[in-house]
Order: C-alpha cells, then sequence, then structure tokens
C-alpha cells in the first residue's frame, strides 16, 4: 500500500462514495421543493457508476490509504442494488470499515440486508422529535415515527447507530435539547452539525448558524458533558461524553472550528466526479477515467496525481461573501 499526502501534507484516507443523487426528502436545507421539483432530471441510471466501477475505483482508492468508506447519496438506501455493493466492497483487502449516511425511513425493510452484506454503522440524518416539524423540515410527509422504527430496526439487527442533526437557527434550535435527552437515553451518540454553505440552493448566511458554544453552552444547562480526546487523525466530530455514562455527543464544526488542517476525506459524487473538498465548485471525472482506463495502475497513478496536487481549506478561508458568491457542487450529488 502506498499512502500519499496533499500539499499540505494530509493523507488519504476516507472516502465517500455517492451512490445516488435521488431522496425521497426535499430537506429545505439540502434538496429544496422549489429547485428538486417533480420537474427536476435527476441522473439517468447509465450516467451513475455501476458496483463493478465503484469497486474498482475504491480498490485503487484503498492501495493508496484509504481504509474508511462512507456510502451517502441523495438517500442511497434508494439505489436496489446497494446490498450486493456493500458486500463486494467488504471483500476488499484493506478496507477496515464501510458505513452509510441515510434518512433511515427506508431502513425497516432494509436493515437486514445491508447488515448481512457486511455494513458496521450507519449515520442517521434527523433534525426533530417534534413531528409537525420534522414534515415541515423534510417537506416529504415523513414522520419521525418512521424515521425512529428505522433507528430500532437497525439497532435490532446490530448495526451502530449514531444520529445527526443540522441545526439552523429560526428552524429548529427548540429540539437541541430534546434531541439530547432522547438519545442520551437511548444510548445513541447524537451529532449537532452547524449549518453549512454547501452548494449555492440551501440560502445559508452566517446568521442562520448556531455555532458549537451555542450548543454546549444550551447542553451543559441540562447535562453534565465532559470533552473525549479523538480516536484518530482527521476524526471530523468534536466528541463530549455525558458524565457517568459511555453515551456521546459530537459537534461537527465546519464554520466555527475548521478542521481542514486534518481533512484527510475525498468524495465521489453522484455523477462519478471526484471531489477533494466538500465545497469545491469543480471534481475531476472518475466516470471517464474508470470506462476508459483498462490499466488498474494508471487509475491509481491519476488519483494520487489529483490528491498529491490538493490545496483546499475552504472552510479556514470562507468570509460571507466567498460563501455567498462561490459556485459549490449541490450536496445532494457529493453527499456529505
Amino acid at each position: 500500500m502506498t499512502v500519499i499526502t496533499d500539499k499540505f501534507g494530509r493523507p488519504l484516507q476516507d472516502l465517500r462514495i455517492s451512490v445516488t443523487d435521488r431522496c425521497n426528502f426535499r430537506c429545505t436545507y439540502c434538496m429544496p421543493k422549489e429547485i428538486f421539483g417533480k420537474d427536476y432530471a435527476f441522473l439517468p441510471r447509465k450516467h451513475l457508476l455501476s458496483n463493478d466501477e465503484i469497486v474498482r475505483l475504491a480498490k485503487a482508492f484503498v492501495s493508496l490509504g484509504v481504509n474508511k468508506i462512507r456510502l451517502t447519496g441523495g438517500e442511497p438506501l434508494l439505489r436496489r442494488d446497494l446490498p450486493e455493493l456493500i458486500a463486494d466492497l467488504s471483500a476488499i483487502n484493506g478496507l477496515e470499515d464501510i458505513a452509510l449516511t441515510t434518512n433511515a425511513s427506508l431502513l425497516p425493510n432494509k436493515a437486514e440486508a445491508i447488515k448481512a452484506a457486511g455494513l458496521k454503522r450507519i449515520n442517521v440524518s434527523l433534525d426533530a422529535l417534534d413531528n409537525e416539524l420534522f414534515q415541515a423540515i423534510n417537506d416529504s410527509g415523513v414522520s419521525t415515527d418512521r424515521v425512529l422504527k428505522g433507528i430500532d430496526k437497525a439497532l435490532e439487527v446490530g448495526l451502530e447507530v449514531k444520529v445527526n442533526m443540522v441545526v439552523k437557527k429560526g428552524m429548529n434550535e427548540n429540539q437541541i435539547v430534546p434531541m439530547a435527552k432522547f438519545f442520551k437515553d437511548k444510548g445513541v451518540t447524537l451529532r449537532y452539525i452547524e449549518f453549512m454553505d454547501v452548494g449555492t440552493t440551501n440560502g445559508w448566511d452566517y446568521s442562520k448558524v448556531v455555532s458549537k458554544k451555542e450548543i454546549v453552552d444550551m447542553l451543559s444547562a441540562h447535562f453534565e458533558i465532559e470533552p473525549v480526546d479523538p480516536d484518530y487523525l482527521g476524526e471530523v466530530a468534536k466528541r463530549y461524553r455525558y458524565k457517568g455514562t459511555d453515551t456521546e455527543v459530537g459537534f461537527i464544526t465546519s464554520v466555527s472550528e475548521s478542521f481542514c488542517s486534518t481533512c484527510t476525506r475525498a468524495r465521489i459524487a453522484a455523477d462519478g466526479k471526484l471531489y477533494t473538498c466538500l465545497f469545491a465548485s469543480s471534481g475531476f471525472d472518475l466516470k471517464e477515467l474508470v470506462r476508459s482506463e483498462s490499466d488498474d495502475a494508471g487509475i491509481r497513478d491519476t488519483i494520487a496525481d489529483i490528491w498529491g496536487k490538493r490545496v483546499d481549506r475552504y472552510s479556514d478561508e470562507r468570509t460571507e461573501i466567498s460563501a455567498k458568491n462561490k459556485k459549490k457542487i449541490e450536496m445532494s450529488y457529493i453527499g456529505g
């Protein structure tokens, strides 16, 4: 295995693969219905990477130092051959971990199959316990009960579960404490995500960000929490635990406390393009590469060259002007 680094010495360790640009939710901060309406043209299947193409690329990434893969979307459970893909990825020598990000609405019927295929853990997106508010956010009529049933099914089959809550001022900050209480009692890690300027359609500005410090202050009025040391270089979440328990709460602080200096993640979008930053405006066409290049070494060398030239540090450099004016790939293509 060859370990490669970028211009700032950051190794390539994590790969996130968006397996579809489709989603059954229309969350207002990600895929607002006024943009992604009934007539929106999603990618035809032939423009998505096949399972064989994804596995071929994954093997190249693992040979360059990647040890963890996360499957994202859109909503990845909408991909019908997902269990087969997970099984194929699980067979890659040197790959230590496969995870999935999901809205959990389809988990009651799919948790067993993806666990049997080799999936180890999931991150569930849930932004409110209050059902009326949650339905207003997801804008698709899906209830909190359906998501919670998905979480319970995942736990039942033995998947490790973490819950991600995007916090946006004026939207759901009143759910911060109720979510903490609920998942603390359930023994499930909850992670608060600062509202980020991913893409250009979610109406982001600084005034809508609830910072980690604000959330910690709110939680500290109800719980005793203490910081937990990171497990590895590039760990995204700032981790805390409730005193006297093993249950954790975390914070993803892309806006208030940038973690660009330890970012080890590459992303393959639903259309097969490689992005070296969540906030990138352009990518590198791996779909064309994998469909035209018969030599696996050639694929590996191209990826190594792309990563070796990487200088991304968007969150370090973010300003209100750059956040509003920079064209960025949409979350539904690039995943999380």
